[in-house]
């Protein structure tokens, strides 16, 4: 299997643990979005599984490697967001569905060997389903391994993330993101890494997304309202039909380059009419709008008190 660079280190030190018959029974895998967390447990868990594993890699051809990749091992568990009774999609994992996952971790591997359940995003448990999960944490039965996995580690109990061994995944340096991305074909690699804020799995998605239309989008947008031309209501209702989180990252992004232009005197890219004060609590406000939206309150009204603000 393919191994990203910035997972190279990782990888060698959680299979040199297996090699000691010293893995922990709970990781924490956790970094910004785009960086393959994902993959990196996807790739690991086969290969634990693996009958015949090279280097920690699965052969991809043994029973336990194709039923992983189809989806179907018995003794691999896939926690995420449940549905409602009404049919709806959750948006946090619930302390029932911990409980049925300790009920399950305590009875024995079918195939007689691990079993692995993986819970994706981990952040997204509510603090019930979190402090169900520190006993299976705390008492784990043998041979058993938890994976969370999570872009916001921090929205997780100390009590959690205290008893898993934390694997966080870094930015790699800008020159080697972008030969990366060089490699793999991405057009524009530059600007679509400087859009991604140096995450180069992320700038590779957006690039292939069409997210750098929308970067320039949301330039145009705040300039034209800086002059005094458009509404803050049009410009709220386009932000909201596409990405209105990815948006508000490029507007952060942009009003960044803003005070960064004002600071070695020179005019902004926006012609903003804010000192870098007030740059300076616009950009804390964009940041907050943005957790906002994960919550209940209405996104319409968010971006159009987040936009009144801006001159």
């Amino acid at each position: 299997m393919n191994l990203l660079p910035w997972h190279a280190e990782h990888w060698a030190r959680l299979q040199a643990r297996r090699q000691r018959d010293a893995l922990p029974h709970a990781l924490l895998l956790c970094g910004a979005a785009g960086l393959g967390k994902r993959a990196f447990a996807q790739r690991f868990v086969q290969g634990l599984l693996c009958s015949e594993p090279a280097d920690g890699d699965p052969c991809g051809r043994c029973r336990s490697c194709l039923l992983v990749a189809a989806g179907t091992h018995p003794d691999v568990i896939s926690l995420s967001f449940g549905l409602r009774k009404d049919g709806v999609l959750r948006s946090e994992i619930v302390v029932d569905q911990i409980r049925e996952l300790s009920a399950r971790l305590a009875m024995r591997s079918q195939f007689g060997g691990w079993q692995v359940a993986t819970i994706d995003p981990a952040d997204a448990m509510n603090p019930a389903a979190a402090n169900a999960l520190l006993k299976t944490l705390e008492e784990p039965a043998a041979q058993t391994m938890l994976i969370l996995l999570g872009d916001a580690p921090w929205r997780l109990p100390q009590t959690i993330r205290s008893r898993c061994q934390r694997i966080e995944f870094h930015l790699p340096a800008a020159a080697d993101a972008l030969a990366w991305l060089q490699a793999d074909g991405v057009r524009d690699a530059a600007t679509a890494l400087d859009a991604a804020g140096g995450n180069p799995g992320l700038a590779r998605a957006w690039a292939q997304e069409g997210a750098l239309d929308r970067r320039l989008e949301v330039r145009k947008d705040l300039a034209a309202l800086a002059a005094g031309r458009g509404q803050p209501l049009d410009v709220v209702k386009r932000w909201l039909d596409s990405e209105p989180a990815q948006r508000l990252w490029f507007a952060a992004q942009a009003a960044a380059d803003e005070i960064k232009a004002r600071s070695a005197e020179r005019s902004g890219p926006l012609a903003s009419a804010m000192d870098v004060e007030a740059l300076g609590h616009w950009y804390s406000a964009v940041n907050r709008t943005r957790e906002g939206l994960r919550g209940p309150l209405r996104g319409d009204l968010l971006l159009l008190e987040l936009l009144a603000q801006w001159r």
